[in-house]
């Protein structure tokens, strides 16, 4: 397997590899936010398979130990789940995925801090390649096809009636659109002390990609809170460089006033 882990300041971006062109860039926003809490993944000829890639951004809260753990092993514990459940849909294993790493990184880091996750996984599957996405929380992956933005995740919000209805049902309650009144997102890796409530199963999309499909933006709430969908994939869709793509898409969050650290993640298909 061939990891590929990049910065904002890395003079390799954009990552060119088989079947993706990559980029990513962040900010901590250092108007409203003292420390960087996110951290991102990306990995290129995944499980040693060309053209496969896995992709993702952690948006960490009371700290960034979580979202690092993640960054660092959420890929490794996919891997595993793809050989130990092989003849199961990807969606399960994903959620499998999901659940084995919110188990492992409660054990430590979860204990204090948690994260939103986004993360995007190419298969390479009899001559097709296919885009798997799972979320947790508010970070969000969209999709252009044919110009259009496809969102392919669910904003795990307290603001969100279905998940503050979940949420009341299991005993828990809703203030100022925050569990319990503390955590203003439904669904988490981490934060142990709230996982009755706050759980780890993602939202998960299967999408076979074709020539319609152009690139994928993941990024976490900062951007999303100031752009609409559309909004970011018309700003960026005539722009080849991926690079120049995630800064485009950042300094448009600054310039809207943002209030959050930011992550941006652009990924070409080639």
């Amino acid at each position: 397997m061939t990891s590929n882990s990049t910065n904002s300041n890395d003079p390799k971006l954009p990552l060119i590899a088989p079947g993706f062109a990559i980029g990513f860039s962040e900010d901590r926003n250092k108007r409203c936010r003292r420390t960087m809490e996110d951290a991102h993944s990306l990995v290129t000829d995944f499980d040693g398979v060309p053209c496969q890639g896995f992709f993702a951004i952690f948006d960490g809260h009371a700290g960034k130990a979580t979202a690092d753990w993640c960054g660092d092993n959420f890929d490794k514990t996919l891997a595993l789940c793809l050989k130990e459940f092989k003849d199961q849909p990807v969606a399960e294993i994903l959620n499998k995925t999901f659940l084995e790493v919110d188990l492992q990184v409660n054990e430590k880091e979860g204990k204090f801090s948690g994260c939103t996750a986004i993360v995007a996984f190419v298969q390479v599957k009899d001559s097709k390649r296919i885009l798997h996405t799972g979320n947790v929380g508010d970070a969000r992956a969209v999709l252009c096809r044919d110009g259009k933005a496809v969102r392919l995740s669910y904003d795990h919000k307290g603001s969100d009636a279905q998940e503050a209805k979940r949420i009341m049902d299991l005993g828990g309650f809703m203030m100022n659109n925050r569990v319990n009144g503390v955590l203003a997102v439904t669904r988490s890796l981490g934060d142990s002390v709230m996982k009755e409530f706050v759980v780890g199963n993602p939202y998960t999309t299967e999408t076979e990609l074709t020539d319609k499909d152009s690139f994928l933006i993941l990024a976490c709430d900062g951007l999303w809170d100031v752009c609409e969908d559309q909004d970011a994939v018309d700003l960026v869709k005539q722009i080849e460089d991926p690079q120049l793509a995630t800064r485009t898409l950042l300094d448009h969050a600054l310039a809207n006033f943002s209030t959050d650290n930011l992550s941006i993640m652009v990924i070409r298909f080639t």
